[in-house]
């Protein structure tokens, strides 16, 4: 189960870099079709993920994982992974 923390940052980028409006943001909403994002978009939504989360995303690593994202629920659960990712390294 994701994080309410890390729904809450996700909705916060995408609200504040895309100006979406925060009702549209549902598990379920599609990244390109309901958001109306684009692949340059899917860039900067890496990198403003970085910034709000202070993590560091490694675009060659996860690459395939980032182009499979098709739902807000998708970034959900990528987020949450590299959080745990960066906690188990810094513990």
């Amino acid at each position: 189960m994701v994080r309410a923390s890390t729904e809450q940052g996700v909705n916060a980028v995408l609200s504040r870099e895309f100006e979406i409006d925060e009702a549209n943001l549902v598990p379920t909403a599609n990244l390109y079709e309901d958001l109306e994002l684009d692949s340059l978009d899917a860039v900067d939504l890496v990198a403003a993920l970085e910034r709000q989360f202070q993590m560091k995303i490694d675009r060659h690593k996860d690459e395939e994982t980032i182009r499979q994202m098709r739902t807000l629920a998708d970034v959900y659960g990528f987020v949450d992974t590299k959080l745990g990712e960066k906690t188990s390294q810094s513990g």
